[in-house]
């Protein structure tokens, strides 16, 4: 679900393939001293003066494309407010074991047939950052348009982890996803979310009229994104997400559990959920259950405009390297970021076997769905038949998950145009990994 403007459609633009990995030869990183790879700056203080200029003073801060997006996707600590999720411990260190054969690997492109890293540096790519892991190591690095160290926003891709969270109190029996939300947070019970059962909440199947919009300002979503400070807001806008959410009457477009409709909505009342049954908030959440124990290289954080609330339903800040140990959790190989399997295989096998049926049934009659999508289901966008798990971010960020195979692949990316007419990474990515894992 990567449009910002109409992300009630998802993109699925996605060719057929089967997931797996990438690999880069440590030659093609930044040159490297007796300590290590060398530090570059991402910015100089010119050019940190220059861009903060730059932004919108009339329009929300992302509504802009081109370099001039990679730069704020990238540099978005520097001018707005955010709540950090911590690391702690020692860092459990990914072995490098780069797969040449991916690199070279062709790929069909808007270039033509090239190499897959040939096309990554391309300037038809606009592709900041790529890892992929096999069995836990990394196989293939590769940061043409940003440096290691750089947290950029991952955007939706964060859905995912407040679905974790949702998981792993429903493991330890504090939850039942067939229960309505109201049951846990009753502050619910006087909206239209009163009897929305949390299962239905995440599968993105509510029911109810509130699907993302980032045009029309006086939808409901959009007033809701400016109480978070997703969407564009003024001193006549809403100062809490909770008490608008809680007196929120959009009423009903079909009953729930029987459509698919894409709302960020949905994903920050799961987090309140988190907050209410683990009595802090979503980031300290989030440190507690995962950051704090996947051996993380570095503290990630979660955007914060207004009042210190996080935007759960696409805010993270966080290096590639520490989204792709947060992936492990979800394959055989989590044990090599933790020594506790922190999502259980009952997760993983609802997520790769349990979607609701009748959520696609229109957009797959009208043959809208690549072949071989099969499911979403607990904020994933996308099951694949060869159990590929997806979740994307708006304008170029991805986590592809393939527990079969035991392979995590990261992205990151920005819009060229509010079109968002740049190649799609996704269908590329997976049309290498078939390739090159075609025997496992």
């Amino acid at each position: 679900m990567n449009n910002k403007k109409t992300r009630d459609i998802p993109l699925f633009t996605f060719l057929c393939g089967c997931l797996l990995l990438m690999s880069c030869n440590p030659a093609e990183k930044t040159d490297t001293g007796p300590n290590g790879p060398e530090f570059v700056s991402s910015s100089s203080v010119e050019t940190v003066r220059a861009q903060i200029a730059k932004l919108p003073t009339n329009d929300v801060w992302w509504n802009v494309y081109g370099e001039d997006q990679a730069w704020n996707f990238k540099n978005l600590h520097r001018f707005m407010p955010t709540v950090n999720v911590y690391r702690q411990g020692q860092v459990r260190l990914l072995v490098e074991r780069p797969l040449a054969a991916i690199s070279a690997e062709i790929v069909d492109t808007p270039i033509g047939s090239v190499a897959f890293k040939a096309f990554l540096d391309s300037k038809e790519s606009k592709t900041m950052g790529l890892v992929v892991l096999h069995k836990g190591d990394i196989v293939f690095e590769h940061y043409p348009r940003q440096q290691p160290y750089e947290k950029p926003i991952f955007w939706s891709v964060t859905k995912v982890m407040v679905s974790a969270l949702v998981g792993i109190l429903e493991d330890r029996d504090q939850v039942d996803v067939s229960q309505p939300i109201s049951r846990y947070i009753p502050a619910l019970l006087s909206s239209d979310f009163a009897t929305i059962s949390v299962r239905n909440l995440l599968d993105m199947a509510t029911g109810l009229n509130c699907p993302e919009e980032y045009i029309d300002h006086a939808s409901c979503y959009y007033q809701y994104s400016t109480t978070i400070g997703d969407g564009y807001w003024t001193e006549k806008s809403g100062q809490s997400p909770y008490s608008m959410i809680a007196s929120l009457k959009p009423g009903m477009n079909r009953p729930q559990g029987e459509e698919f409709q894409y709302s960020g909505v949905n994903t920050f009342i799961l987090s309140w959920l988190v907050e209410e049954l683990m009595g802090m908030p979503f980031q300290d959440a989030l440190s507690k259950e995962v950051w704090q124990n996947i051996g993380a290289e570095g503290d990630a954080a979660l955007l914060a405009p207004r009042y210190g609330v996080p935007n759960t339903h696409g805010g993270l800040l966080a290096q590639l390297r520490d989204v792709a140990r947060f992936g492990l959790l979800y394959t055989p190989s989590y044990h090599k970021v933790t020594d506790r399997k922190i999502i259980s295989d009952r997760i993983v096998g609802l997520i790769r076997n349990d979607g609701n049926p009748n959520l696609w049934q229109k957009a797959r009659a009208a043959n809208m769905l690549p072949n071989d999508f099969s499911h979403s289901v607990y904020q994933w966008d996308a099951i694949y038949s060869n159990h590929d798990f997806y979740k994307g971010g708006w304008a170029g960020q991805g986590l592809l998950v393939n527990p079969d195979k035991d392979i995590v692949a990261v992205f990151t990316g920005y819009a060229i145009d509010a079109q968002e007419s740049q190649p799609d990474l996704l269908p590329i990515l997976r049309q290498v990994l078939n390739n090159v894992f075609s025997n496992q």
